[in-house]
């Protein structure tokens, strides 16, 4: 049986999931590949602490014992952040070794470059980990899904956020109060922010459309907007409208371009993603052939996602066994236009708080009436201090008609308050 030997560039907690699936499940792992794979090499920060469970794996605080290995075949890069895994992947890929990266950062800002890199090379760089931890969603789009014209694809691909929104809906909380108790839980980071603003899920949608349209899409491309202005008075209201809130991140596919964007968002109770909750993952995927597709599953952990990094070490594997290396690295042939934030068409929910008087809400229509949009339905409930709180919902509209009335709105004298604005995906992919 043929020898696959590993260098790992990050030992935490995914390089421990890997090694700890490589090592339980090795029997069947290698009688499916035709060969033995083991962990040769690891980098890793601390030479001192103790691995136990992993004596015969070498270490080393110096990346070039492991790049520069004649022996190691597959470079697994789990260390994250843009460099110096930039830098490693590309001297891996120009040393003849193939690569399995988890780095979502690395691949929506760089990932055009390292496939080319991998393609000049005829190595694999394959990457089923940067998005949704051990949800296949990478194979389904790489090769399930290729005989599609995909229009749309919508999912939940941030556990900290949903666990988040999850909480508030179901127990009635405020934000700031889950937020910390997820931080405790170990679900946020110490600074949540790319969580919570939307950035990480940016990441990976950018990553996801890339491959669904064929067409290259980076982080600057995703219009990102992040759930912290999101409280427990819109869920209540969401809840009267028949739906949930959640952090979705959207792409389509249609005739002016492609369409990116990752926010909070209305989404009707009878949706599929609407009852995804926790720190649950879940993408929402039309094709033209297959049509509604859904895959769901655990979006992060140590070993959800090193499930995901040794399937890529396997087709690896076989791809070597195949000769069949370097076959399947980047497919974005198209080259489709970005379109822009001012030309997304959503329905709207604002909330807001003006002086309970006379035409005032006559003054309000006004404003929505002048750029063009209508009105969907209407709460408002009883007055306090002579202040009203309403909720107005509207019919689609461009987001520049929407900036518009906003714009008229904070300048009219009698407007005590925006609470919030939330688009609504309530028309269907």
């Amino acid at each position: 049986m043929k020898k696959i030997n590993i260098g790992l560039l990050g030992f935490g907690t995914v390089g421990s999931g890997v090694t700890s699936i490589l090592q339980k499940n090795s029997y069947d792992i290698n009688t499916r590949t035709g060969s033995e794979i083991k962990v040769k090499r690891a980098l890793v920060q601390d030479l001192t602490k103790k691995r136990p469970e992993n004596e015969d794996i070498l270490l080393s605080d110096k990346a070039n014992d492991i790049l520069d290995d004649p022996e190691i075949d597959i470079i697994v890069e789990v260390m994250g952040g843009i460099e110096p895994a930039r830098t490693y992947i590309i001297t891996a890929l120009n040393n003849g070794k193939n690569v399995v990266t988890a780095n979502k950062d690395l691949l929506a800002a760089h990932g055009k470059e390292l496939l080319e890199v991998a393609s000049k090379n005829k190595r694999d760089l394959y990457f089923e980990a940067s998005v949704a931890g051990g949800i296949p969603i990478i194979e389904a789009l790489r090769k399930s899904l290729t005989a599609n014209r995909v229009s749309s694809l919508i999912g939940i691909i941030n556990g900290t956020t949903n666990y988040i929104l999850s909480a508030m809906t179901d127990q009635g909380r405020d934000y700031t109060e889950v937020l910390q108790e997820a931080q405790e839980l170990g679900y946020a980071e110490a600074d949540p922010t790319s969580d919570v603003e939307g950035l990480d899920a940016a990441r990976k949608l950018a990553i996801l459309s890339s491959l669904a349209f064929n067409t290259r899409v980076t982080i600057d491309d995703v219009f990102a907007e992040g759930i912290s202005k999101v409280s427990k008075e819109d869920i209540k209201y969401a809840d009267e409208l028949g739906c949930v809130i959640k952090l979705l991140a959207i792409a389509k596919n249609q005739e002016e371009g492609i369409e990116v964007r990752v926010h909070p968002a209305l989404l009707p109770r009878n949706h599929p993603l609407a009852t995804v909750s926790g720190v649950y993952n879940a993408i929402y995927v039309v094709g033209d052939a297959v049509g509604e597709t859904m895959f769901y599953g655990k979006g992060a952990g140590s070993l959800p996602t090193g499930s995901a990094v040794v399937a890529d070490i396997m087709q690896i594997a076989r791809n070597m066994e195949s000769q069949a290396v370097g076959l399947t690295n980047c497919n974005c042939y198209r080259n489709y236009p970005i379109k822009s934030s001012d030309n997304f068409t959503t329905g709207y929910y604002i909330r807001v708080k003006v002086k309970d008087e006379p035409r005032v809400f006559a003054s309000l229509a006004l404003f929505f009436a002048e750029a063009g949009i209508s009105f969907a339905s209407i709460i408002q409930k009883p007055r306090s201090n002579e202040k009203a709180e309403i909720v107005l919902v509207t019919h689609p509209c461009k987001e520049s008609q929407l900036r518009q009335t906003l714009n008229s709105l904070n300048s009219y004298s009698k407007l005590d308050k925006i609470y919030n604005v939330i688009r609504m995906e309530t028309n269907g992919f």
